[in-house]
């Protein structure tokens, strides 16, 4: 279980992130969203220790996150291509994460087996550098490095941008099965409603900051997640 209490980051005296309390139990599918701006990345940079909170904090699986760094065993990330390592081709780079997380190179390459059709054939055996792959598959490379080690808790950051809609479709299903069949815990964030609430079983609206929905998904919740989005536009038209 990941629990959040009375956390908040300021930078300056600019408030971008306030959340009194939040908690997200083993195994969901937990989605983030909300506008620019909103502290959707302030909130995984405060998950993974990229930035300190200036008050309250996280625990993930009973480890404070900014006071130890035993969390970083069963947890993983693909936030952005700042992740990657440019020099190294994708083979290289994923043994060299499976290296990171304890798996030699038949436990990585096991693995890779199962990315097949996600890869489409662009990613491995191409020699080529990860720098000089497409977004896209820059994209692909990272969240499958994510998965290696078997993790218990996986954060993506906007997973789905950059992605064509066939690889779209299947990560949703790749998301699916790891929290679903394999009791992970997987969090997303994403500017596309419907692409999140196909995939997360809840769903957490940030607004300035702050929590301001907590929804579990139903048939009805696209068209809620709709209906504030258009009323924030219009609220800032008015």
């Amino acid at each position: 279980m990941i629990t959040v209490k009375n956390l908040s980051k300021k930078y300056g005296t600019q408030l971008v992130l306030h959340i009194e309390d939040l908690e997200i139990p083993k195994g969901q599918s937990f989605g983030l969203v909300g506008n620019n701006g909103a502290g959707k990345t302030t909130l995984f940079s405060l998950l993974l220790d990229l930035i300190q909170p200036t008050t309250g904090h996280i625990v993930n699986n009973d480890i404070q996150v900014d006071k130890s760094e035993d969390w970083k065993p069963f947890t993983s990330s693909f936030i952005d291509e700042t992740f990657l390592i440019g020099y190294l081709t994708p083979e290289e780079y994923f043994y060299f994460i499976g290296e990171l997380r304890g798996q030699n190179k038949a436990d990585v390459n096991a693995l890779l087996t199962n990315f097949q059709d996600f890869f489409h054939g662009e990613i491995l055996g191409q020699n080529k550098y990860l720098r000089d792959l497409s977004k896209g598959n820059q994209k692909k490379a990272g969240i499958v490095a994510s998965f290696i080690g078997k993790p218990e808790v996986v954060i993506l950051d906007e997973p789905f941008a950059n992605l064509d809609p066939t690889t779209q479709i299947r990560l949703k299903g790749i998301i699916k099965n790891l929290a679903d069949t394999q009791g992970v815990t997987v969090l997303v964030s994403s500017h596309d409603l419907m692409h999140v609430t196909e995939v997360c079983e809840r769903i957490v609206v940030l607004n300035k900051g702050e929590v301001v929905k907590d929804i579990k998904t139903s048939t009805e919740t696209l068209r809620e997640l709709e209906s504030f989005f258009g009323e924030s536009i219009l609220e800032v038209k008015e």
